[in-house]
């Protein structure tokens, strides 16, 4: 089992303060969900454990072993699917998938579920499902032992929502898995265990009725 430790994360942007010493671990073999309100610093918390934006302060470390966030991406610790899409528009499914994987590794996600039947689809004209879906596929089965989500269920078709469910139980099985998304149903579904992101510190959530409690919910939510 693998542990990434996070500790001392902290970001402001002049007088706002998003992150305040925030702390928390992930290990492998559990999806770790966390929720907040827009502009509660969610999506900034991912992108500097990623180091696509500087933190005021950071300790990270694996298994003990101090990482910086400047290493994330070049020594491959954690993969990354943001709320954007990323892949070339104008590129064919299949045409993409040797972007990212050769040899089994192609296969392995061109024989995925669906992924045949859009082979011949330019990116670009996917449904939100589709493309939610081949983008955790591709980012998914990279050897990384961490993986962070920003909204994979956010705007998809309920049958690419449990296609997704489904490959991230796979992936949890070798991965540690942090997930943010507003769809807390669909979060709950699929974690093991939950955190509240809230005037820049983290509470830990057991349900609906904590995100009520933390008023992410109206108070009637049972």
């Amino acid at each position: 089992m693998n542990t990434l430790s996070v500790s001392a994360l902290s970001k402001s942007f002049g007088r706002k303060t998003l992150l305040d010493n925030v702390d928390f671990q992930c290990s492998t073999g559990e999806i770790l969900g966390i929720f907040g309100r827009n502009g509660c610093g969610k999506s900034t918390m991912l992108k500097l454990l990623f180091g696509t934006l500087k933190a005021d302060s950071a300790a990270l470390s694996i298994n003990g072993r101090p990482i910086t966030p400047g290493e994330v991406i070049p020594q491959g610790h954690i993969g990354y699917l943001p709320q954007d899409p990323f892949l070339p528009k104008n590129l064919k499914v299949r045409d993409i998938i040797p972007l990212y994987y050769s040899g089994d590794g192609q296969d392995r996600i061109f024989y995925s579920p669906r992924i045949e039947k859009m082979a011949s689809t330019r990116a670009g004209n996917l449904s939100m499902g589709e493309l939610r879906y081949f983008e955790l596929l591709l980012v998914g089965h990279l050897p990384h032992p961490f993986l962070m989500l920003d909204e994979p269920f956010s705007m998809v078709e309920p049958l690419y929502k449990d296609l997704i469910k489904e490959l991230l139980i796979q992936l949890k099985t070798k991965k540690g898995i942090i997930i943010t998304d507003h769809y807390y149903n669909d979060v709950f579904s699929v974690t093991d265990r939950n955190l509240m992101l809230k005037d820049g510190q983290l509470f830990a959530v057991n349900g609906k009725k904590d995100l009520a409690a933390h008023g992410y919910l109206p108070s009637e939510t049972e």
